[in-house]
């Protein structure tokens, strides 16, 4: 088959289903993007730029649009391109989050399309106002629902959908959800599983070493910023170092924003040193910034507590991946988390906006290590069970042929659960309620 594949930063969601049709040697594979270094052997790349200025003029609502629209311009133009040299794709897989896909209709009429549908936003409910602390302008609101623009014209159009949560599927207008399948994404269970021995060694990262006597509680974000929780965990720092002498807080982060609204000046890491940094030993804080990811994964694997912590939004790949790897998981009750943590069996659950909670509970997983070790062990089996990327692949094919076949139906590819050990935590629960 021809697979013509368009996301503008290659590969984006869609490396491991490239990497697998590529090892198939059954297909040809084509993908067009803005460029960039990542390559994969035996994809051919085919590249567009967005010109200088796109989308910077008119009201502030409809710039985003405006540049969706230059983006399908310049992708259908590569796309003609192709046609001209020969190639119809047999099917078109990519992203409708940039606008990229808009036009590809006109080109390839004939070609059914798949498409990744990330989020739908809403001005009274999940991210937007979920956190008092920052109210938002009525006059904002406009452009909140203006950025439904591109998810609009792309569910008008022919073509069908996927998303990888019930969450995200559940937050599109009931009559999208018709043309909208959930294929969960799965993590290499063999790369990301669990180091029993990593507790045992002393642990190194660039200048920073950790003895087995020590405690290690990890955060990892993109971006260190509110919509992850990142304000809200500086603020738990202070008393987890106070009860834990022997705690390192590990946090992977930039410092930009890839979610909501940017400072004014400088960035969230400066600015929560600014309200927390003197209650804070910082010889046993360590900002980590963007890490390669063998360094991730063994911090991972190495980790005693892993805060997760997320807005009602897009959950992160770094919670499947920390699941897979074991992680004893402290994870926010916020529906994107709910669907991969069940409390008290694979992580627990702490309410986003209470630091004293989860402190409380980022403590209790470092001082029960029985059973911050059933918790692990469970997280292990609820990747296996729902989260293999060889399911996740055979999902794919099977949802790839039935678009191509116009018999794709909406909802959720089936998996299977895995089976946890629930402990009752009387001590737990008089701490937290106290």
């Amino acid at each position: 088959m021809k697979y013509l594949f368009v996301h503008q930063n290659f590969p984006g969601q869609f490396l491991h289903i490239v990497r697998h049709l590529v090892r198939s040697g059954k297909h040809e594979v084509v993908f067009i993007s803005e460029g960039n270094a990542n390559a994969i052997p035996g994809v051919r790349r085919v590249l567009y730029r967005m010109p200088d200025g796109a989308g910077q003029d008119g009201h502030p609502a409809v710039r985003e649009f405006d540049r969706a629209l230059t983006r399908a311009d310049a992708v259908a133009k590569a796309a003609l391109n192709l046609k001209n040299l020969g190639f119809i794709p047999d099917i078109i897989i990519g992203h409708h989050g940039w606008g990229e896909l808009l036009n590809l209709q006109d080109v390839f009429p004939q070609s059914p399309l798949l498409g990744y549908f990330e989020f739908f936003y809403h001005t009274d409910n999940h991210d937007a106002q979920f956190d008092p602390e920052f109210p938002m302008s009525t006059e904002f609101l406009p452009r909140i629902r203006a950025k439904n623009a591109i998810n609009l014209q792309a569910l008008s159009d022919p073509g069908w959908g996927q998303t990888p949560t019930r969450f995200q599927w559940s937050v599109y207008p009931e009559w999208a959800r018709e043309k909208i399948s959930i294929l969960r994404e799965g993590v290499d269970l063999d790369l990301c599983k669990p180091d029993p021995g990593a507790s045992r060694r002393t642990f190194r990262l660039r200048d920073i070493t950790i003895s087995p006597r020590e405690k290690v509680v990890t955060y990892v974000s993109r971006d260190l910023e509110p919509y992850r929780g990142f304000h809200v965990l500086m603020r738990a720092l202070p008393k987890i170092l106070k009860e834990c002498p022997k705690a390192h807080i590990m946090l992977v982060g930039g410092d930009g924003v890839s979610y909501g609204a940017r400072l004014s000046h400088g960035c969230w890491r400066e600015k929560m040193l600014e309200e927390v940094g003197d209650q804070l030993d910082l010889s046993r804080v360590h900002f980590l910034g963007k890490v390669p990811y063998d360094d991730f994964r063994a911090l991972l694997q190495r980790s005693d507590a892993h805060v997760y912590l997320t807005y009602p939004f897009v959950a992160s790949w770094s919670l499947r991946e920390a699941m897979a790897m074991g992680c004893a998981i402290v994870g926010s009750k916020t529906a994107p988390v709910e669907e991969f943590i069940k409390d008290e069996e694979t992580g627990l659950l702490v309410p986003f906006l209470d630091p004293d909670v989860i402190a409380d509970a980022v403590l209790e997983l470092l001082e029960d290590s029985h059973f911050a070790k059933q918790l692990r062990q469970n997280a292990r089996a609820e990747a296996e069970a729902t989260l293999c990327l060889n399911t996740y692949l055979n999902h794919y094919d099977a949802l790839i042929e039935q678009v191509r076949q116009g018999s794709a139906w909406s909802g959720e590819m089936p998996a299977k659960r895995g089976k946890h050990v629930k402990k009752r935590r009387p001590e737990a629960c008089f701490r937290l309620q106290a």
